[in-house]
């Protein structure tokens, strides 16, 4: 059984029974010429509870609601008021006999105040009448004298003890209301409190299932990890979409009373803030700062301070700021606002945390991230420093020692005599081995650090390398400028190592490196790809992790497809200038 089925087994029966004592009670009052009117009211009102069984959409059993009872009562107007914040009550329902405009319209705004029945009934939260609207003061009782009315009847509409609204009965006549109209009223507003609690129980359900959609995607973004800035502007959206507000926006505190804007959500999609602005006056920012808890302010008129310009440009009226804490430090607020004149609701507070808690464990994985990445960094660049060293220790100690002695053996076979030739073989012997020491010297030297590489850049020293690599290398690189340093050597291995798995493990018959850079998007694009046997992976003991390792330390990221018997693609994307770490 459905929901709408189950309150249509209750609510109908329950309403019969009601009807029919009360009508009972009725007849014996006044005989069985009321069971006419009885009937017609018992019907009305199961007209109006199979509405509210359905589920039927509140503003439609308002104005259903209306229409029956102004019937049923046989007045001249009914209508039903919702009570406001800020002493108004706003028009949900209302029926005229005539079909002539009446006093109110749905949407119509009351000011509540004086001596009349809406001000009584939201004063008192009980019934209200008045006989004679001659002696009645304030906006409501202005409202009904000018349209003619006399006399009027009220009911409060009262929802988990709480006063919702009031439902009246007008008339034009001389004559006083029915004795009996708050009674007869009674029965409708009891079901439209049941369909107002209805609806907001299905609006509470509704909402809270959007509210957890939301903070699965952000939580998706999070573990995946996002970029802090992409969590931002997500975090954003997605709050301003929830609460129904008019603006979010997110805020990182820095030093010297400043606050800077990290993310932005408008409804309009107009998302010009300032950059930056300065800590003070009053207002949601500087209070979060103040004191490192939520804070609200419900009314922006005597606002000060740098978000001035901000709340007078879009009409804000109300805002609630929550901070984000890091670490158990006051990292920043997320503040989302509206220009209704009605306050944010009271829950707002407690759902924007949950969010936040979320941006928290962003910053602190891209701080950790920024961290580890620096470390690596250091490491590489000390690795890489210690690689020159050796190489300029080789070039100018052993390596010229080796000329030096090369040189001196082929002076000393100069002057062999003729008659001794096997001195002379042995000291050609000696000089071979010295010119091949000293051209593997060199071959190490140059793979420690490429002296070519630091002196004419990344093109000619690729070209170096592929002339040495034994297996054909088809070269295509674009790059007609000097790269920074450490993007220079990581690339050069990066296709080193590639090129030596090429010729010792993969069989390849070619190999095709690429190399170019994207302005757009600030990148160093590297692809070497074999035509090899395949099966390569980034795994202990490979040279690739080493190389994974030095890519990812300057921010960039490495990826190899190597399918058996398909050859071996490694690609690796460098950022040029990599981003700045998230800050404190």
């Amino acid at each position: 059984m459905t929901r709408a089925q189950s309150l249509a087994a209750v609510a109908i029966p329950a309403v019969t029974g009601f009807v029919a004592g009360w009508a009972m009670r009725a007849r014996r009052r006044s005989g069985e010429p009321d069971v006419r009117r009885i009937a017609d009211e018992q019907a009305a009102l199961r007209r109006v509870a199979t509405l509210v069984a359905r589920g039927t959409a509140p503003e439609d059993i308002f104005a259903a609601v209306t229409t029956e009872a102004g019937r049923v009562l046989g007045t001249d107007h009914t209508s039903m008021i919702r009570f406001g914040p800020n002493g108004t009550g706003t028009v949900v329902g209302a029926w005229t006999s005539a079909g002539a405009p009446g006093p109110v319209s749905v949407g119509d705004r009351v000011p509540l105040g004086g001596s009349n029945l809406a001000t009584a009934v939201y004063e008192t939260g009980r019934p209200a009448r008045i006989d004679d609207y001659a002696d009645a003061t304030g906006p409501a009782a202005d409202i009904a004298r000018a349209w003619g009315g006399r006399a009027a009847a009220g009911v409060p509409i009262t929802i988990e003890g709480r006063v919702w609204g009031v439902m009246s009965a007008l008339s034009r006549s001389e004559q006083p209301r029915p004795a009996d109209d708050e009674a007869r009223l009674a029965g409708f507003t009891e079901l439209v409190a049941t369909a107002i609690a209805d609806a907001q129980a299905r609006m509470e359900l509704r909402g809270f299932a959007e509210e957890q959609a939301a903070l699965r995607r952000v939580a998706t973004l999070v573990a995946r990890p996002a970029r802090p800035e992409e969590v931002f502007a997500a975090v954003s959206e997605e709050v301003g979409r929830l609460l129904d507000a008019d603006l979010t926006a997110l805020g990182r505190y820095e030093p010297g009373g400043l606050v800077t804007g990290v993310g932005i959500w408008s409804a309009n999609g107009d998302e010009r803030l300032p950059a930056r602005a300065t800590v003070g006056g009053r207002n949601v920012t500087t209070l979060v700062q103040e004191t490192g808890r939520p804070a609200r302010i419900d009314n922006y008129a005597d606002t000060s301070g740098a978000v001035v310009d901000v709340v007078r440009r879009w009409g804000l009226h109300s805002s609630v700021g929550v901070p984000i804490s890091v670490d158990g430090r006051l990292w920043g607020v997320i503040v989302v606002s509206s220009t209704r004149e009605r306050p944010l609701p009271v829950d707002t507070e407690a759902r924007l945390a949950t969010f936040t808690e979320l941006v928290a464990t962003a910053i602190a994985n891209a701080e950790s991230q920024a961290q580890l990445t620096a470390s690596r960094a250091r490491i590489v660049a000390a690795a890489d420093h210690a690689r020159r060293r050796i190489e300029r220790d080789l070039h100018d100690g052993a390596q010229q020692r080796l000329v030096t002695m090369a040189l001196q053996l082929q002076a000393a076979q100069a002057t062999v005599p003729p008659e001794t030739p096997e001195l002379a073989a042995k000291l050609n012997d000696l000089v071979v081995e010295a010119t091949n020491a000293l051209d593997e010297l060199r071959e190490l030297a140059r793979g420690i650090h490429p002296a070519l590489l630091a002196e004419r850049g990344l093109p000619p020293a690729l070209k170096a390398l592929a002339r040495r690599c034994p297996v054909p290398v088809e070269l295509d690189v674009r790059a007609d400028r000097r790269l920074p340093e450490p993007i220079e050597i990581a690339a050069y291995y990066l296709i080193a190592e590639a090129l030596t798995n090429a010729a010792k493990h993969a069989n390849a018959t070619m190999v095709h490196v690429e190399v170019g850079i994207s302005e757009a998007d600030d990148v160093l694009r590297v692809q070497v790809r074999d035509d090899g046997r395949g099966g390569a992976r980034v795994s202990a003991g490979s040279g690739l992790v080493g190389l994974a390792d030095r890519v990812e330390a300057l921010g960039g990221r490495l990826r190899v497809h190597s399918a058996s018997d398909a050859g071996t693609t490694v690609y690796a994307e460098l950022p040029l200038h990599p981003a700045p770490a998230v800050s404190a």
